[in-house]
């Protein structure tokens, strides 16, 4: 088609972000700037729906490709999408509005210079998904860094400026090595071009090194054990809408990267290097999972427990079976959705209450029955319990892992009775018990904008779970053409 889609998608958010920026911010039109954000990211993702429609199943191609050269024979600007980006991008603009409606209640200071951070997020993250050439990929997904740390420095907890000090240096330095890498892929092959790539392919006594250095920077954003330990400082002290954009797309930034450039152009290192993702994996699984068992923090529970779903995910990546694959993207759109709803229901209580910590409530099923409701749901959906998006996901996982690697799989199973420990623990010292604390008498329900957010990642977190068929039927004949191009790769390099 000839309207660039891809492209008004990037830059919509940031074209909000600057009538915000010139909109002179004060009490009287507060309201307008969020009325532009708003606008903004609705007109955002209908846009993305209208693309999600166009968009062909039936091929592996990329799609709605855009191809203009900015630096002759080095920086290309070229974007396009397939079965596995598209899905990512629905993700981002479904869940931006809802972060930026939840402001209302979190958000009191410099609201318009908040809200201009997350639009231009947007178009960062937006970009990382749609990228084709791995330059362009790069300084998106790096730039992304920049509104995060800000909105964690600038409007996060007691201890933000250490947290966004430790997030932007551990995903930075870790990415470092990716530039290298980058800039090596153009001097033995001539291009950046992911398509090209996939086509010529890399030299195997390359892959190795090639593959380490993206792992370093992927493993970081995953986050992956060991390197994990920014992600549970960062989800504690950001606001609520930072910890949402974190969780439920951020992270999903790193296990793109796996799929789209670990196993699509270094199939020879990712073959020898998966004993090393299944350690890792497993490791996350178990260990982080009894490490949530143990917190007294409600938003590091949660936090812990992402680490555990990402290691599910990367899990799954390395399978390279057909469920596998598909089973861990659909695990990160269901965990973008449930993690997200998960820290928008600790923000809800922290927001009547002002604290965080299990102890603080209990009983509060009769005072506030709207949100226990809710609650429930995202809890047994984050435990993988059937009729839910995150059974899925990990039930495909689990089948990839069998294929390839019983013993691994069973490992990884004892994951899911561990999820279901932690989680329905915290739903039982949060919501049921005796009412012990009689401040918890005082609290009011789910207002409207709280009422609207939840039901909106409720909805698509139980229509998935009983109908998966429009994410399987999209991921598809992409995933099945990227395994057959990472067999036939191997087989050649060997």
């Amino acid at each position: 088609m000839n309207f660039p889609i891809l492209s008004s998608l990037i830059l919509l958010p940031t074209i909000g972000a600057f009538f915000i920026f010139f909109t002179r911010s004060n009490d009287k039109n507060n309201l307008t700037v969020k009325y532009v954000a708003l606008f903004t990211s609705f007109v955002n993702f209908f846009l993305s729906i209208y693309l999600w429609i166009l968009f062909d199943q039936s091929t592996s191609e990329f799609q709605f490709v855009e191809d203009r050269i900015w630096i002759q024979n080095f920086i290309n600007y070229k974007v396009g999408v397939d079965g596995i980006s598209i899905l990512f991008i629905l993700l981002t603009t479904f869940i931006t509005p809802l972060c930026i409606i939840s402001v209302n209640n979190t958000i009191k200071n410099r609201l318009s210079e908040f809200l201009i951070a997350i639009l231009i997020m947007e178009s960062f993250m937006i970009g990382v998904f749609c990228s084709l050439d791995l330059v362009v990929f790069y300084l998106f997904f790096e730039a992304g860094l920049i509104p995060m740390f800000l909105i964690i420095g600038i409007w996060g907890g007691a201890r933000r400026v250490y947290s966004a000090f430790k997030f932007f240096l551990y995903t930075l330095l870790g990415s470092v090595l990716m530039l290298v890498a980058i800039i090596s892929i153009y001097w033995i092959s001539g291009t950046t071009d992911v398509v090209e790539l996939y086509e010529i392919g890399i030299d195997s006594k390359y892959q190795n090194l090639l593959w380490l250095a993206f792992f370093s920077s992927f493993a970081v954003k995953t986050p992956m054990w060991p390197v994990h330990t920014w992600l549970p400082d960062a989800h504690v002290e950001a606001p609520t809408a930072g910890s949402v954009l974190l969780a439920a797309i951020l992270l999903k930034m790193a296990g793109y990267g796996f799929i789209r450039f670990s196993l699509g152009l270094f199939p020879v290192a990712s073959e020898i290097f998966t004993p090393l993702i299944y350690l890792l994996s497993v490791i996350a699984i178990i260990f982080t999972s009894f490490i949530a068992l143990m917190q007294e923090d409600m938003k590091k529970l949660i936090a812990y427990s992402s680490v555990a779903h990402m290691g599910f995910v990367t899990l799954g990546i390395f399978t390279l079976q057909q469920q596998g694959i598909e089973g861990s993207i659909i695990q990160m759109i269901s965990h973008g959705l449930v993690s997200a709803a998960l820290f928008l229901c600790v923000g809800v209580v922290y927001d009547r209450m002002h604290s965080r910590l299990i102890s603080t409530y209990g009983g509060i099923v009769t005072i506030i029955p709207k949100y226990s409701v809710l609650f429930m749901l995202f809890t047994l959906a984050a435990l993988g319990l059937p009729g839910t998006s995150g059974f899925v996901g990990e039930f495909l996982i689990l089948m990839g892992a069998f294929k390839d690697n019983f013993l691994v799989a069973v490992v990884a199973s004892l994951g899911v009775i561990l999820g279901a420990a932690y989680m329905l623990w915290l739903y039982k010292r949060v919501v049921f018990g005796k009412l012990i604390n009689n401040d918890l008498k005082q609290m009011i329900d789910l207002n409207k904008s709280e009422l609207f957010i939840l039901s909106c990642l409720a909805i698509p977190t139980l229509f998935f779970g009983f109908y998966p068929d429009p994410l399987i039927n999209t991921i598809e004949v992409s995933v099945s053409d990227l395994i057959d191009m990472y067999n036939l790769n191997l087989v050649s390099k060997f």
